[in-house]
């Protein structure tokens, strides 16, 4: 009988996010209390849901002078490119702000105060949005999810364990709606990364039912509040209230 290969060991990992979306938000704070336990490397990498949901006929979303969770990104792209930490602490106050404050850190003044906020420069908006290689920088990361067959975020890569492509292993999720903390939190990680042992292991899914659904919209209040757009979740448009 063949053995298994030995679990590798994850010390690094890219994390795809749009700032507009809610269950990225919480994937991340999750990924935040396990590197506080085991020192893991976070590079945060962008995605775009207005991009991948876009109707043919409507722009795209590199097309417009401010959208949404695009320019958001460009905010994040301009910081990324001296401090993987200041795009750290910009998507996590930005993000809060959104899913949890209900405040709309997607129009242009309310990102400049969080800017300020954190201690960052507001100036940055107006910089990374009168710089068109923002935008090249959001798309570069969008298009690597879309070229292995991705469609949302949370998408993590692993750039230390390699497909049979030889290209990293790459899995979307975890989607959690209360984001474990502690022991709990690491258990979920080990949960997640013994997936990439699994080649093709390709789905494993809770479906919601209808008392899922209203938990969810519970939850999701503030997000679902403050938005200026209509959420897609894997083709079911979640519309404006």
């Amino acid at each position: 009988m063949g053995t298994s290969p030995e679990r590798p060991v994850i010390s690094r990992v890219d994390f795809h996010f749009d700032v507009m979306c809610p269950f990225a938000y919480q994937t991340a704070k999750w990924i935040r209390d396990v590197r506080a336990q085991n020192g893991l490397e976070i590079s945060w990498r962008f995605f775009s849901l207005e991009e991948i949901n876009r109707v043919e006929g409507k722009k795209h979303p590199w097309e417009r002078e401010w959208s949404y969770g695009w320019s958001m990104m460009r905010i994040g792209a301009l910081l990324r490119r001296t401090s993987m930490d200041d795009l750290d602490r910009w998507y996590e106050r930005a993000g809060r702000a959104l899913h949890e404050e209900g405040h709309k850190p997607h129009e242009p003044t309310v990102a400049r105060h969080l800017l300020e906020e954190i201690g960052l420069d507001p100036a940055v908006v107006d910089e990374a949005v009168a710089d068109p290689t923002t935008g090249d920088d959001v798309k570069a990361d969008h298009d690597r999810v879309v070229a292995v067959g991705g469609y949302g975020v949370p998408t993590l890569f692993f750039p230390e364990v390699l497909d049979m492509d030889g290209e990293p292993e790459r899995l979307f999720g975890p989607v959690v709606l209360d984001p474990p903390t502690g022991a709990a939190a690491m258990r979920l990680w080990d949960a997640t990364t013994a997936w990439l042992e699994f080649p093709y292991l390709f789905e494993l899914q809770r479906p919601k039912n209808a008392m899922y659904g209203g938990v969810i919209a519970d939850r999701l209040r503030p997000y679902l509040d403050a938005r200026d757009w209509v959420s897609i979740d894997r083709g079911q448009v979640i519309p404006i209230r």
